[in-house]
C-alpha cells in the first residue's frame, strides 16, 4: 500500500503543480504505480477545471470564462506538456540525427516557440468556443491514458531520461488496471467515441515517431497529450461527440 500511495503522490507531483504532493523521489518500485495513476490524475485535474467553471458560470461571459479555464489548465499542469510540445517541434526542424540532442536543450528554439504560440492560440480559442465542460475530466484522462499505452508498448529512445525507470517498472497488471478504471469513467460519461478518437491519434502519432526516431521521449509524451487534448476538444465542438 505504501508503494501505491507513493506512486500516486509521484504522479500528482509530476503532472501538476499541486504542492501538497510535491514528491519527485523516483524510488525503485513506485515508478510503475505512478504511470498507472496518470489517467486518474488527468481526470482529477479535469474535475478541478469543471468545478471552477461551474462556480464561475454566473459571473463571467462564456467567452471570457473559456479563456480563464484555459489559463487555469496551463497553470495546473505547470505548462509541462506544452514544453514537451515545443521541444518536439524544435526536433522536427533539424536533421533527425541531431533531433534528440536539440529536444534536450533547455532553451526553446524559434520554431518551437512559434508553433507553441500558435498551439496556445488554438487551444484558448477552442475553450472559448467549448460548451461541454463536463467532458474535461474525460478529455484529460484519455490524453494521459494514451501515454500510458505508449510507455508500455513502444521503445523509449532518450538516454537516461526520467521515463526510463517508469518504463522498466511498469507492468502489464498496472497497464490493465489503468485501462480498466479509465473504461469505467468512459462508460459513466458515455464517451466511447472520444476513446476511439484518442486511440486513433495514438496510432498515427506512434507511426510517425517510430519511423523518425525509433521510439518515444518524454517530450513526445507531452506532445501527444497536448495534441490529443486539442483534437478531442474540437471533435466535441464540431459535434462528432
Amino acid at each position: 500500500m505504501s508503494k501505491i500511495f507513493k506512486g500516486f503522490a509521484l504522479a500528482v507531483s509530476m503532472l501538476s503543480i499541486l504542492p501538497f504532493f510535491k514528491v519527485h523521489d523516483f524510488y525503485k518500485g513506485i515508478n510503475g504505480y505512478a504511470v498507472m495513476f496518470y489517467p486518474l490524475v488527468g481526470f482529477f485535474l479535469g474535475g478541478v477545471l469543471y468545478c471552477v467553471y461551474l462556480l464561475s458560470l454566473l459571473y463571467f461571459p462564456a467567452f471570457h470564462l473559456g479563456v480563464i479555464i484555459f489559463a487555469l489548465w496551463v497553470l495546473l499542469t505547470g505548462a509541462l506538456h506544452l514544453d514537451g510540445l515545443s521541444d518536439t517541434v524544435d526536433g522536427l526542424f533539424v536533421d533527425k540525427s541531431r533531433a534528440l540532442e536539440v529536444m534536450k536543450d533547455p532553451h526553446n528554439g524559434g520554431m518551437g516557440m512559434t508553433f507553441g504560440g500558435v498551439f496556445l492560440l488554438l487551444k484558448a480559442s477552442s475553450l472559448a468556443a467549448f460548451d461541454a465542460f463536463y467532458l474535461l475530466p474525460i478529455i484529460l484522462l484519455l490524453s494521459r491514458l494514451v501515454v500510458v499505452f505508449d510507455i508500455y508498448l513502444y521503445p523509449y529512445v532518450s538516454p537516461n531520461g526520467m521515463s526510463t525507470l517508469a518504463k522498466e517498472e511498469f507492468t502489464k497488471t498496472q497497464l490493465f488496471t489503468a485501462f480498466a478504471y479509465s473504461l469505467v469513467f468512459v462508460m459513466l460519461f458515455q464517451s466511447w467515441f472520444l476513446l476511439l478518437i484518442a486511440f486513433v491519434c495514438m496510432f498515427v502519432i506512434k507511426q510517425f515517431f517510430i519511423k523518425r526516431y525509433g521510439g518515444f521521449t518524454g517530450d513526445i509524451y507531452g506532445f501527444s497529450i497536448e495534441l490529443i487534448e486539442l483534437i478531442l476538444l474540437n471533435c466535441v465542438i464540431v459535434g462528432l461527440v
